[in-house]
């Protein structure tokens, strides 16, 4: 879907230096891909995401995108940023405009929608994201969360074939985070190809098809999630990754002989990283899902994850022998349910197989 070869950026500063951003990145993203692209601040992240699709152009290179490189001279950007929309930080929302008006502004301006089609279309989106009711509210009546999620239905209103997301959670309070990665968990079930800057490193591992490491202006390392963040083959990247931190174990049943140990070693884990503060909350979440609403029908895997990138704990659980999704019935165990989302940011679940995959991001406070 998108090649790019020898990409390069440079700006010229005050003194006249040059400062060189990105160092000749080579890469090839196929359509139905999620590229999570990490690293540490300053690497050139977001400027390689901005080049895509020009809106900073790069200083030399090739990008390849709907059978034509963009950067060439002739290429109509307007059309290309059509097909490759972007999710910026800050929103950029028309502060003047209803929240349906933002949606359905483009599709009638730029696509020649009729605008009572535009409107249904705008609708549908805003339903999938969530934010139905707020059709006629003005964003500087929104939070930052319900502001992001009108900015993806914006850009989805364009139908692109690709979108790009320049860390969409970065300006958000961290109570509002998980209902943007909830949308985007969507979007990536159901296909679309996206490129993700992101500190979200939980989020990275569970979305993504790929992970691009960023280091010196250049993609240092690239892999699968498992070969990223479990078996980094690089020294900056083992730096980087090395401060998430896992403790993981499996159960065989209910009554595991040795819950109580593990217990006792997850407590351990949580006092060597100064999260104490919230085992109870980890331990509570294992006890509600391991001794009230899994069915035993195999092993269980547990993986507590802390990054001390972003400060954000999360548990995930592997079901495996199931023929239904363990969450699917909330109306059966109410008070579990209750104590699981007042312990939790978000709670995703995934079936494939026969093994659902559980992953709860805890609340922090």
């Amino acid at each position: 879907m998108i090649t790019i070869k020898n990409l390069t950026k440079s700006f010229t500063m005050p003194d006249g230096s040059r400062l060189d951003v990105l160092k000749g990145i080579n890469c090839q993203i196929e359509k139905g891909e999620v590229i999570s692209i990490i690293g540490p601040s300053g690497t050139g992240k977001s400027t390689f995401l901005r080049c895509l699709n020009s809106i900073d152009p790069a200083t030399s290179g090739e990008i390849i995108f709907g059978g034509q490189n963009i950067l060439d001279g002739d290429c109509k950007l307007n059309k290309v940023r059509q097909k490759m929309g972007m999710v910026f930080q800050n929103f950029n929302l028309f502060e003047h405009m209803t929240v349906i008006e933002n949606v359905t502004n483009g599709p009638v301006r730029l696509l020649g929608m009729k605008k009572k089609e535009a409107y249904d279309m705008g609708m549908k989106l805003l339903h999938t994201v969530g934010l139905e009711d707020k059709a006629d509210v003005m964003p500087r009546n929104l939070s930052g969360g319900q502001k992001q999620r009108v900015a993806i239905a914006r850009c989805l209103s364009m139908k692109p074939d690709c979108i790009l997301f320049d860390e969409p959670t970065s300006a958000l309070d961290p109570t509002m985070v998980s209902e943007v990665l909830s949308v985007i968990r969507q979007l990536a079930k159901q296909g679309m190809t996206m490129l993700i800057v992101t500190h979200e490193m939980t989020f990275a591992r569970d979305v993504s098809t790929r992970v691009f490491f960023m280091h010196g202006g250049t993609i240092y390392e690239e892999g699968t999630p498992d070969q990223i963040f479990n078996h980094p083959q690089r020294e900056e990247t083992q730096n980087f990754i090395g401060r998430v931190r896992t403790f993981s174990y499996s159960l065989t049943s209910q009554n595991d002989s040795t819950y109580d140990e593990q217990s006792h070693n997850l407590d351990n884990f949580c006092q060597k990283y100064a999260i104490s503060n919230i085992f109870y909350k980890i331990q509570g979440l294992i006890d509600e899902l391991t001794q009230r609403l899994i069915q035993w029908n195999g092993p269980v895997g547990i993986s507590v994850n802390y990054s001390e990138l972003d400060y954000s704990v999360s548990v995930v659980l592997t079901v495996h022998g199931q023929k239904e999704k363990v969450l699917s019935d909330p109306e059966s165990n109410k008070v579990s349910y209750a104590i699981l989302q007042g312990i939790c940011e978000s709670i995703d679940e995934t079936l494939h197989d026969g093994v659902s995959t559980i992953v709860c991001k805890v609340k922090n406070s």
